[in-house]
């Protein structure tokens, strides 16, 4: 519970950080997401939990 309570908190920094420093730039991207087909989405969905997923398999090797 601990971990997941971690990766929690570093998902809020990052998302925080990335807000704070491009706000114009988060903006404009959630402004387009509407004209991104939804495959798209679901593959970039995919794509990151397999990523995510692989790093933590590697760090907890």
């Amino acid at each position: 519970m601990n971990d997941l309570l971690v990766a929690l908190g570093l998902v809020l920094a990052l998302e925080g950080a990335l807000y704070a420093l491009f706000p114009q730039g988060m903006i404009n991207m959630i402004r387009r997401i509407p004209e991104v087909a939804p495959t798209s989405l679901r593959l970039t969905g995919i794509i990151a939990v397999a990523i995510g997923w692989l790093i933590v398999k590697t760090v907890r090797s």
